[in-house]
């Protein structure tokens, strides 16, 4: 286990002074439960890092748009953001340091392929931001975002952007973003109609995916001259909420309690 772990260090280009940490953020909750019942009073797993290295990354990955590209608006700063820290980046940087290998899993869930799966693995991956930020405080967390999660991708996507690819879509940030802070999926629903066949407006609320026999949470309401557009105002508007709340400090839970942006129909 000390070679893998040195190997690791190697890839993520950090030395723990406190390993347990490291074994801590590899940690998956099934081995710990096994453990427990195997008979051990304690058994740590990752998810409490997972937490604290999901703020990290958050808080990194913003403070570098936000200096690196002064002319970006916010709901460019606000997609390329969603996608860089979505469960299917984030398992692609975990990938590429092949962290898959070194995670620590119950027997039964080893053989079940779990080390290969996107959510496991971009769970580790921002639990060892976690460990790192905990054991070398934000510089060394820093630059481990900064070098792996950002790095080329973040310029691909500045190109992509300002050549118009990936400019606006703001149902796919907002997909992303719920998607990579659990949150749940929007629904879109066209709440009125109005104006003659030539000048329609569009009112569309956007709300999260409801559990069964419940309304669902409502995030923003937008207005367009289409069903399309209204619902692209909509995403917007949820989007700058939710990561306003975030910023706030109130977390990813935020969205479940946000008070919702209002459009009215003209």
């Amino acid at each position: 286990m000390e070679t893998s772990l040195q190997e690791l260090e190697t890839a993520l280009g950090y030395s723990f002074g406190n390993p347990d940490l490291l074994i801590r953020a590899l940690t998956h909750r099934s081995l710990a439960n096994e453990r427990l019942q195997g008979g051990e009073e304690t058994a740590e797993n990752n998810e409490r890092l997972e937490f604290l290295g999901d703020a990290v990354l958050g808080l990194v990955v913003a403070e570098s748009m936000f200096l690196l590209h002064e002319d970006w608006r916010e709901g460019e700063l606000t997609r390329v953001r969603a996608q860089l820290v979505s469960r299917q980046h984030m398992a692609e940087v975990a990938a590429s340091l092949e962290l898959g290998r070194h995670l620590r899993l119950s027997r039964g869930e080893d053989r079940s392929g779990l080390r290969r799966k996107n959510t496991v693995l971009s769970n580790a991956m921002e639990a060892v931001i976690g460990a790192i930020f905990l054991d070398g405080g934000l510089e060394p967390a820093r630059t481990l975002v900064r070098t792996r999660v950002l790095g080329e991708t973040a310029e691909q996507l500045a190109r992509e952007l300002h050549s118009g690819a990936a400019l606006g879509n703001f149902k796919s940030a907002l997909q992303e973003h719920l998607q990579a802070t659990r949150a749940g999926t929007p629904v879109y629903k066209v709440k009125s109609e109005s104006g003659p066949d030539h000048r329609k407006r569009f009112l569309v609320e956007v709300r999260l995916k409801p559990a069964e026999g419940e309304p669902g949470k409502p995030l923003a309401r937008g207005l367009g001259s289409t069903k399309k557009n209204a619902e692209q105002d909509a995403a917007r508007r949820a989007l700058a909420r939710l990561t306003h709340a975030q910023t706030a400090g109130r977390g990813a839970r935020a969205a479940g309690r946000i008070v919702p942006e209002e459009a009215t129909a003209e």
